[in-house]
C-alpha cells in the first residue's frame, strides 16, 4: 500500500512490509557483507516487516555530557519461514555506536538527517521526492543517513531513507544502500508498502 501523505522522513512511526516485487535482490549484498548461502536463501524466502517508533529523547548512550535531545528510530524486524527477527537501534546524533546481531556480527554505526545537495553518491542521491512536503527533518531534511562499518568482515554499508514515487505513480518509502568491502559495490533499492 502507498504511503499515507500524513507518513514523512519525520513520521515514520508504524508498520513498513518490503515490498518484493519493486526491490533489488539482496542475495548479492549478503554475500558481500560474508552472510553463508543458507542464511541468504532464507532472507531471500522470507518476507521482511519493519515495526517503526521515532521519538525524540537524550542520546542513548550519551556522546556528551548535555544529552540533548535528539531522534531515535527503533526498528523491530521480523520475517516468515522462520527467520529470526532483529532490532536496530538509531540515534541522529552522528555518533558511532557499537551493535551485535545475528547476522551481521560486531559492527558499528552512526545515522543523521540530510539534505540531498549533501548526499556525495550519485546512486544514493537517485530518485528522492524532494517537495517542500518532504523536508520534515528538524532542520528541513528530507532524508535520514545510516552509515555501518563491520569490524568482522570489512564491509561498509550506507543507506540513504526518503520518499519515492513509484512506476505506478504511488508514493512510498524507500532506501537506497550502497554496500562496499574492498573494490567490490553492490547497489541495492528498497521500496516499503505501508501496513499500519
Amino acid at each position: 500500500m502507498a504511503a499515507p501523505a500524513s507518513k514523512t522522513i519525520g513520521d515514520l512511526n508504524g508498520k513498513w512490509i518490503l515490498n518484493k516485487s519493486l526491490s533489488s535482490p539482496v542475495e548479492p549484498a549478503l554475500a558481500l557483507q560474508g552472510v553463508g548461502w543458507m542464511t541468504r536463501k532464507m532472507v531471500g524466502l522470507a518476507t521482511v516487516t519493519l515495526d517503526i517508533k521515532q521519538f525524540t529523547a537524550p542520546p542513548s548512550p550519551p556522546a556528551e555530557p548535555s544529552g540533548a535531545p535528539v531522534t531515535h528510530i527503533e526498528i523491530e524486524q521480523t520475517g516468515t519461514g522462520g527467520m529470526k527477527g532483529s532490532t536496530e537501534k538509531r540515534c541522529a546524533d552522528n555518533e558511532f555506536r557499537d551493535h551485535s546481531d545475528w547476522l551481521f556480527g560486531h559492527v558499528k554505526g552512526q545515522s543523521r538527517w540530510v539534505k540531498t545537495e549533501e548526499i556525495t553518491d550519485e546512486f544514493l542521491k537517485l530518485g528522492w521526492l524532494e517537495g517542500d512536503e518532504e523536508k520534515t527533518g528538524p532542520n528541513g531534511e528530507s532524508h535520514f543517513l545510516s552509515h555501518v562499518e563491520s569490524y568482522d568482515n570489512g564491509w561498509t554499508a550506507t543507506q540513504i531513507w526518503g520518499f519515492k514515487t513509484d512506476n505506478e505513480g504511488k508514493r512510498r518509502y524507500a532506501r537506497n544502500i550502497v554496500i562496499a568491502k574492498g573494490g567490490e559495490r553492490v547497489e541495492l533499492k528498497l521500496w516499503y508498502d505501508y501496513l499500519e
